[in-house]
């Protein structure tokens, strides 16, 4: 049987909405949507780097529960209300993504809270030995 099984983060948002930070489905990690909220305080800051580096940290964490490291993501899917911020962006993706090169889009909407600046969800391969997943940065 395949395994199947969500990963939580603590953000309030997960509960009161009802969804996980990520899904391992076999071989496959989704992690949802995951934005620069410090899911420890529940607080974000006004900056959107600020919020990118904290999304990027929220991402990283749930990869490694799933066993799996940016090295494995193959696809992902940014999310921001204004088109300027995401070139500003661009630096601390590079450094978490330069070598590995996932398919990625981009897209302007709308996010839930006003204080979102930046968003994004990830789609991950596990590695046939998780205990082998290689660090990216």
């Amino acid at each position: 049987m395949t395994e199947r099984r969500m990963i939580v983060s603590g953000s309030t948002f997960e509960e009161e909405i009802g969804y996980a930070r990520a899904v391992i489905d076999g071989d496959w990690v989704h992690v949802s949507g995951t934005t620069g909220f410090d899911y420890a305080t529940m607080t974000i800051s006004a900056d959107v780097v600020e919020q990118a580096e904290q999304c990027l940290r929220n991402v990283e964490s749930a990869l490694a529960e799933a066993g799996c490291s940016f090295a494995d993501v193959v696809r992902v899917r940014y999310l921001l209300p204004d088109r300027e911020d995401f070139a500003p962006c661009w630096p601390a993706l590079r450094r978490r993504f330069g070598d590995i090169r996932p398919a990625a889009t981009m897209l302007v909407c709308g996010l839930s809270d006003p204080r979102m600046k930046f968003e994004m969800e990830v789609y991950a391969r596990r590695p046939a030995d998780p205990r082998h997943a290689t660090a990216a940065c």
